[in-house]
């Protein structure tokens, strides 16, 4: 009967029949009251009748209206709506899928009238997104090739605009600027390296009058103290309401090299200390004269030439501990190092087999690939060695051991020393073996082996084992030039949204009851700028709830008692993360649920988790209308998002969802008129028997409402 009414009827026919129902069934009631109404005239009198016939026509007119509301606000309200959130959802977010017109059956020709505009907006999306694509193909390509270039330039490029804010930085510059938190766009450089240096140049620059001026700049970190030589420039590029321009920084790590510097002057300055003054005591016994120097002055003599050795001999051991930290190393794998000896050797016609442990060493690679293909030359043609191996384990004493054997004549010594003042073929003049072993702080020599087999022996004094998961390297570089023409943002209800920086969380817990002791045990979050999350910027810490985790909790989340056993507990997560999500609009799902736990540890993390906050429920209440579901399940899948089921219940897992849902939801408020932080947190508010409004005065302080997002 009811796909009988939705295909054959028309939608004007069904609204008809709505309201002749409700004419009818008001007619019919008062014709029932009436009838019954005259039956106990004769028993009542007649105007208990009337007041009878009155009562049934009212309750059964009052039943007949609730009975078509519900009918029309379940085929006609609630279909609406629904309908109405699809088409919001695919005109401003990027849903491929067809709009599902399963729930306005009852709406004629709107449904399918609405499927076809959405449609052929997604074809034209579609069309004009590949226009787009094709036109930019060039340009990313550019793009690309430019952010690897500065992610690789060796030193720290930071972009900042003129309030100090960071507009890009590339991988070295993450590294240089380390503190409790990672750089991150949108913050301050004035947070990560001390003010006054960086103040003091962007000064001397704007009242310069060479447009094309540079500033070096020696500046220091306000977290570690390690000393930067930095290059400050102003950008000339055009900004909205900001008067001065932005500056680009280079920085290099000069700490190592100053503490290098006073360490060899410390030693210079000992050897003339050392030496002088035992040497000008000679002098002075010898000056003494022959028969005083017969008589005490043998003893004297003896004495200071003690002195001169021992102080000779101290000042050559501090040389040979600190000679290897005087040239430039890196750091290499071992394999690597043999790889490089063996095809060395093959260009020489020398067949030499290698095999190395799983070691990094810290060397010059170029220049230790020279001498070993050099020792493998020599040992072939003046000694007439064969079946040549290479090997490099790790030594006792913490290093690695270079062995090179071959079978053969013993090696003498001498023999070796003469190798070792041959100059090598490495591109610069005077490098020679010995110069290579001297910069290592290592020695070469050989020794007899097994089984007819002779060695020689080179440590290294610098190595350690790989790994088993090594750290990843980013090479990227980070930027959003819009910053560049932000205008300030006032107070925080006028902040439209796309300028939010948001930091969207969540957390995994012990249970649901924090006030009755249950613990976090996760945080993940990732930071937002723009409406876009920002690559690379998130934060993720397993927590030790100092408490055992139950059954029931480790089925949903998977994160178990072993795993949270080392790992640092709430006082220092909680810090780390509040640094993480400093001056940001904090974002969730079920906002309320997790602030609780964080808010009952602010005394233990010493600070205030006062941000203003977004919830996504609350906002998929004002995008798809109240009456729909709005677990995190739900509003992915009415958004098109596909959330791993590994992924799922974890911390990073159910983040990287609700950003995702984050984004595609900015536009669609947008498109409903809410543009700013304000307006939307306006619209939450009514749907507050849905859920509570995380933005409670209590715990959002006056001042921040004027605080930068």
């Amino acid at each position: 009967m009811h796909d009988w009414l939705a295909t054959r009827l028309s939608l004007r026919l069904r609204v008809f029949l709505f309201f002749a129902l409700l004419a009818v069934g008001g007619i019919g009631a008062v014709i029932l009251g009436e009838i019954l109404g005259y039956r106990r005239v004769e028993e009542s009198g007649i105007k208990a009748g009337f007041i009878f016939a009155g009562l049934v026509a009212g309750f059964g007119i009052l039943g007949l209206v609730a009975w078509i509301w519900i009918l029309f606000d379940e085929h006609v309200a609630k279909a609406i709506q629904k309908l109405a959130g699809g088409m919001r959802a695919r005109a401003h977010a990027e849903i491929a899928e067809e709009l599902d017109e399963e729930p306005a059956r009852y709406l004629g020709d709107l449904a399918p009238a609405a499927k076809a505009i959405t449609g052929t907006l997604t074809e034209t999306k579609n069309a004009l997104a590949e226009a787009v694509e094709r036109e930019t193909t060039r340009l990313a390509v550019e793009n690309a090739r430019l952010q690897a270039l500065l992610a690789d330039v060796p030193a720290g490029v930071v972009l900042c605009s003129s309030d100090h804010q960071i507009v890009f930085y590339n991988a070295h510059a993450q590294e240089l600027l380390s503190g409790e938190v990672s750089a991150g766009l949108d913050r301050s450089i004035l947070d990560y390296l001390r003010p006054a240096p960086l103040r003091n140049a962007f000064a001397r620059l704007m009242q310069s009058e060479d447009a094309d001026a540079a500033c070096n700049v020696l500046c220091a970190s306000s977290q570690s103290g390690e000393v930067m030589a930095g290059r400050m420039r102003l950008v000339k590029l055009p900004q909205r309401g900001a008067e001065a321009p932005g500056y680009v920084l280079t920085l290099r790590d000069v700490t190592a090299d100053l503490a290098l510097h006073a360490e060899r002057e410390a030693l210079l300055e000992d050897v003339f200390d050392k030496v002088r003054r035992p040497a000008a005591n000679l002098q002075t016994v010898l000056d003494a004269g022959e028969a005083e120097a017969a008589e005490g002055g043998r003893a004297a003599l003896l004495s200071e030439v003690s002195a001169l050795t021992h102080a000779i001999t101290d000042l050559g051991t501090r040389y040979d501990r600190a000679r290897g930290g005087w040239w430039p190393m890196d750091e290499i794998r071992a394999s690597e190092l043999v790889d490089s000896v063996v095809a060395r050797a093959a260009l020489d016609g020398i067949r030499l087999t290698g095999e190395a442990e799983r070691l990094i060493l810290r060397c010059d690679a170029f220049q230790l690939v020279a001498l070993l293909g050099h020792l493998c030359e020599r040992l072939v043609s003046v000694i007439r060695a064969s079946a040549l191996s290479l090997r490099i384990s790790e030594d006792s004493n913490g290093g690695a051991l270079i062995t090179l054997g071959w079978k053969g004549s013993l090696l003498q010594v001498g023999l070796l020393d003469g190798w070792l003042d041959v100059a090598l073929e490495v591109g610069l003049a005077n490098v020679t073996g010995r110069t290579v072993l001297s910069a290592h702080a290592t020695e070469a020599w050989p020794e007899a082996g097994a089984v007819g087999r002779n060695l020689i022996r080179l440590p290294l004094p610098e190595a350690w084992p790989v790994s088993a998961q090594p750290a990843t390297v980013r090479r990227s570089a980070v930027y959003d030039f819009d910053l560049m023409d932000r205008e300030p943002s006032g107070e925080l209800a006028q902040t439209p949204l796309r300028e939010l920086t948001c930091v969207v969380f969540d957390t995994e817990t012990t249970g649901l009851l924090p006030s009755s002791g249950d613990k976090i045990v996760q945080i993940a979050a990732l930071r937002l700028l723009g409406g876009k999350r920002i690559p690379g910027e998130e934060f993720e810490s397993l927590v030790n709830p100092e408490r055992p985790i139950p059954a029931s909790a480790i089925e949903v989340h998977h994160v178990t008692n072993e795993m949270v056993a080392d790992a640092p507990t709430i006082a220092t997560v909680g810090r780390r993360f509040h640094a993480f999500a400093q001056d940001a609009v904090l974002v969730a799902h079920n906002a309320p649920f997790d602030l609780e736990f964080l808010r009952l540890n602010e005394a233990e993390i010493g600070a205030r988790f006062d941000h203003p906050v977004l919830d996504t429920v609350l906002l998929s209440a004002v995008v798809f209308g109240q009456s729909e579901t709005h677990t995190l399940d739900a509003l992915t899948e009415r958004l098109g998002i596909v959330i791993p089921p590994e992924a799922r219940h974890t911390a990073m897992g159910d983040t990287i969802a609700t950003a995702a849902a984050l984004e595609m939801m900015i536009p669609m408020l947008e498109g409903q008129g809410y543009r700013t932080f304000g307006e939307v947190i306006t619209a939450v508010r009514k749907h507050g028997r849905l859920l509570r409004d995380a933005n409670s005065p209590q715990n959002v302080p006056p001042e921040r409402q004027k605080s930068r997002a």
